[in-house]
């Protein structure tokens, strides 16, 4: 199936613009861009997302086609792109420049419109100085103002918006998050809204582009060709399916035998190798869950002045956690504050320096030969250089092991967040004597993406700090108690003990608890020694994606450690690169097969989940994330420049908040090629749609997606497949768009 993009425009509901309904008509013209999450922590998000309400096909040729038209506007098009940009970069900067734009806190609008009269470059002319001198206070006003200047007519007033917005779609999407999830705390010290920026852009067009009209082309973007998508998401699925179904109708283990110990990760698809790994060694279990482990928290780290939200951005913190020192390890907490404490200085010395308009280059020149000799280490000696590092660190900041503070959450509350947490993931039963709640978050160097390898269940953070909490919940006898009047009885001699995964190194941290019996100790110790050789074995099958020569797996352990230290390394790990699926169900679904990293793995018992609840949230929240992620990966694949960040060579970070390509491009809202490509021109993941599979009855999977209108959106106009495996008949059944079931035969 081949799609041209030669339909008609979609028809827009077009909305007069006035004092009353500005806002109805920007947050309507918006649904062009998606939001854009800020570097520090940056989310997957599909970049089409609000026009998830149209056919998968159809939004595509509507982004196309709306894109094309903001290419045929006017010749000062390019002047007011430039100059918006450059407004923006000032405005938002988060550190990065040494003189702040004053009168920031007044909000975007009324920032540009105190100072636009000193711009040059925008104040060229009485008339024009008249213009800027009576632009009125309130944006919305400054909007209608604009239009009439433009002789914009009303029929035509919200498509226009809409392709001004479509003009920059990085920064408009950085408002639309500002407006939208950042927190009120947050927003407040820096308000900005998307009618600030079609204030201050129209503003600008009115001054450099005053012959600005709305475009109507038709012109169609170059046509998309879906035909290879469609086959390799049928080839994938069918793949998939004749694996899983030969364990469709068999029932978990329910016998009394307890596994040496369980371990609980993160669905995410790098989590899907390691666990088979692990597995391996001993007599272990694994469980997929979300990483934030049901905890939406806002996190104060140990030694930190500022928490961050911990939590999918779908979900609104409901407490803060304060992590502080074990009582063990009250000398090393002082001397890791004072460590800080001069690191802090260090920092703030030098980006004075750096930043300064005097003393840049004297500062080249001072420091030069430290910063040679720096380069040639990492460059040449890698793997000594960070063992350096890390023991200098360790000697002025020494690790230490904290605890979250909890006392402020009623213990009923408690209760409440570690039974949902077990029900969802069917933990309820034959707990193991330890059980590891594995939080997970990535290293590398001179990534200004570093946090789109995190945890994104973590708000783009690493999830160790949720998983802490979750086990010092659940080893609290208080808890204990309340669950064991709910149903859920833990034994009393089961140790929750929370951990953390490197996903680029495989490197697995398992965190200390105060008080260990000598039995619990020796469990730890084993577990760790398995962790080890897991960890050495998984470096193999990950190194031969890199090299395909024949390595061993020593070499391949060190080809690891070395890539996650490399300064220069554009590639330490391709991140969630080629997902496919989203697969919902127990692991003796999935334990017998290598699924190559290509699955989001969900516990799920539908024995357990009498009445769908639980799986009513999976489908509607880490599901909904999921298709975030595989949507950019998708949409960042098939145009690393539209969709993309372009290649991380050009970059430029600007204000600490995002990328541009050079010193004056949108704000890029992507991935970087690098993520998604093996070469400049050879894709490293295949775009395919995500495919849901589902072990459960087919009724209650029907009665869930009928029931939830995210659920029809998204399978109703094929931004996602679904596969229920009914575990009554071990027969799989495809959901059509017109949600008709068709079973499966192979």
């Amino acid at each position: 199936m081949t799609i041209g993009l030669k339909s008609k425009p979609l028809k827009q509901k077009q909305v007069q613009v006035d004092k009353v309904d500005i806002m109805e008509v920007i947050a309507q013209a918006s649904d062009i861009v998606a939001p854009v999450w800020p570097l520090k922590n940056f989310i997957a998000v599909n970049p089409l997302q609000g026009l998830e309400n149209l056919p998968f096909e159809t939004a595509i040729a509507e982004s196309g086609r709306i894109r094309n038209s903001v290419k045929n506007s006017s010749p000062g098009f390019d002047a007011v792109n430039r100059e918006t940009i450059k407004w923006c970069s000032a405005f938002f900067d988060d550190g990065q420049a040494t003189l702040a734009m004053p009168g920031r806190q007044a909000g975007l609008y009324r920032c540009f419109a105190d100072l636009a009269r000193f711009d040059q470059r925008l104040n060229r002319s009485a008339a024009d100085d008249n213009f800027l001198k009576r632009l009125p206070g309130a944006p919305s006003v400054a909007i209608e103002l604009c239009l009439d200047k433009l002789d914009i007519p009303g029929s035509q007033r919200s498509e226009f918006i809409r392709q001004s917005l479509a003009a920059l779609p990085g920064w408009a999407g950085y408002l639309k998050w500002k407006s939208n999830w950042q927190s009120p705390e947050e927003y407040a010290k820096l308000p900005a809204s998307l009618v600030d920026f079609v204030a201050v852009r129209l503003v600008l067009t009115c001054l450099l582009s005053p012959d600005a009209t709305l475009d109507k082309s038709l012109e169609p973007s170059a046509p998309v060709n879906l035909d290879g998508i469609v086959a390799k998401e049928n080839e994938f699925r069918d793949s998939l399916l004749r694996k899983l179904l030969p364990f469709a109708v068999r029932t978990e283990d329910k016998s009394l035998d307890r596994p040496k110990a369980q371990l609980v990760f993160c669905i995410d698809v790098r989590s899907e190798p390691f666990r088979r790994t692990i597995e391996a060694q001993n007599d272990y279990e694994t469980l997929g869950f979300a990483g934030f482990f049901g905890i939406p928290v806002r996190i104060k780290p140990f030694g930190e002045s500022h928490a961050h939200d911990s939590c999918p951005v779908l979900l609104k913190p409901g407490h803060e956690v304060e992590e502080h020192a074990c009582s063990t390890h009250a000398d090393r907490a002082e001397q890791y504050k004072k460590g800080r404490g001069l690191l802090s200085t260090w920092k703030g010395f030098y980006q004075s320096l750096k930043y300064n308009f005097a003393t840049p280059f004297a500062l080249v020149e001072m420091l030069g030969p430290w910063c040679g000799l720096s380069m040639m280490a990492k460059t040449f000696a890698t793997h000594r250089y960070g063992r350096f590092r890390l023991s200098t660190a360790d000697r002025f900041m020494p690790e230490v092991a904290v605890t979250p503070g909890l006392d402020h959450i009623e213990i009923s509350r408690q209760a409440d967040f570690g039974e949902q947490a077990l029900r969802m993931m069917g933990l309820t039963a034959r707990f193991a004597p330890l059980v590891v709640l594995c939080g997970h978050g990535s290293t590398t160097e001179n990534n200004a993406f570093a946090s789109a390898l995190d945890c994104g269940a973590c708000g783009g953070n690493h999830g160790g700090a949720n998983a802490r909490i979750l086990a010092s919940i659940l080893n609290s006898d208080g808890v204990r108690e309340i669950l064991a009047e709910r149903g859920i009885r833990i034994p009393s001699d089961t140790l929750f003990l929370a951990a953390e995964h490197d996903t680029t190194t495989d490197e697995m941290t398992l965190f200390e608890v105060e008080e260990m019996s000598g039995v619990e100790a020796e469990l730890v110790a084993s577990l760790r020694n398995d962790l080890a050789q897991a960890r050495i074995e998984n470096s193999f099958a990950r190194s031969r994606n890199f090299d395909s020569k024949a390595i061993d797996s020593s070499e391949a352990f060190e080809i690891t450690s070395l890539r996650s230290q490399d300064w220069a390394q554009v590639r330490p790990e391709w991140g969630l690169a080629r997902n496919a699926a989203f697969v919902v169900g127990p692991r003796g679904l999935t334990s017998q097969m290598n699924l190559e990293g290509r699955c989001f793995l969900h516990s799920y018992d539908w024995q357990a989940d009498t009445d769908g609840k639980f799986l009513t949230t999976i489908l509607t929240a880490p599901m909904v994330v999921a298709q975030w992620i595989n949507s950019q990966y998708f949409f960042s694949t098939i145009d690393p420049v539209a969709f993309g960040a372009g290649s991380k060579v050009t970059h430029n970070v600007t204000g600490k908040i995002g990328v541009m390509q050079g010193n004056a491009s949108d704000l890029m809202h992507g991935l970087p090629l690098q993520s998604v490509y093996s070469s400049d021109e050879t894709p490293y993941h295949e775009p395919m749609r995500l495919l849901t599979v589902v072990q459960a009855p087919k009724l209650r999977v029907d009665e869930i997606v009928r029931s939830q209108a995210v659920l029809q959106k998204l399978f109703g106009n094929g931004w996602v497949q679904l596969v229920c495996i009914d575990p009554t008949d071990g027969h799989a059944y495809l959901l059509s768009r017109d949600f008709e079931w068709q079973k499966q035969v192979f």
